[in-house]
């Protein structure tokens, strides 16, 4: 498997090369997220509060991190089901994160929305969140503190593993490997 790099935040014609299949190493800053941080957004944009971090050219990586043993930046930080954050994507998508990362597959409607906003789904791997802990360089709270681990965190990670599973074109590599 011939794996390409990719520097975080992305600009969009490196977001646009990217296809359904590819195997990506991000390198940079993600911001994590999962549903109650993601609604919580969401109702502050609604009720026209400033919101708490800037999400222009973000990456949000789907994870609930566990605390950090000692000597370690970060717990175990594996993905979470994607599909949860589906009735939030469109927000997220409008407020200028530009590519997500979790497990499973995602709605069509929600794919047909990666496409209209040039962002990209990645999948990164289940049951291997000890390993992709020690991807993440730096780990910090920056918003929802109460929330735990479902608060967000900005991550620094160093060739952190990625498939591209939705591309801006509206390729998914879940339909393209079944032949559908």
């Amino acid at each position: 498997m011939k794996w390409k790099h990719l520097n975080i935040p992305a600009d969009d014609s490196e977001l646009r090369g990217l296809r359904a299949g590819d195997a990506v190493l991000l390198s940079g800053t993600l911001l994590t997220g999962r549903d109650k941080a993601h609604q919580r957004l969401c109702e502050m944009a609604e009720k026209g509060v400033p919101l708490p971090v800037d999400l222009q050219g973000q990456f949000i990586y789907y994870v609930g991190p566990a605390p950090a043993p000692e000597g370690m930046v970060i717990g175990s930080a594996g993905p979470t089901t994607s599909y949860r954050m589906d009735p939030f994507t469109r927000e997220m998508l409008s407020f200028g994160v530009r590519g997500m990362i979790g497990k499973g597959k995602r709605g069509r409607p929600v794919r047909d929305m990666f496409k209209e906003y040039g962002a990209v789904y990645f999948s990164s791997f289940g049951g291997a969140g000890a390993y992709l802990a020690m991807r993440i360089t730096r780990a910090e709270v920056i918003a929802f503190e109460d929330l735990g681990p479902e608060a967000i965190y900005r991550l620094e990670v160093k060739e952190f593993p990625v498939i591209v599973i939705n591309d801006t074109e509206g390729g998914d590599l879940y339909e393209d490997a079944l032949g559908k």
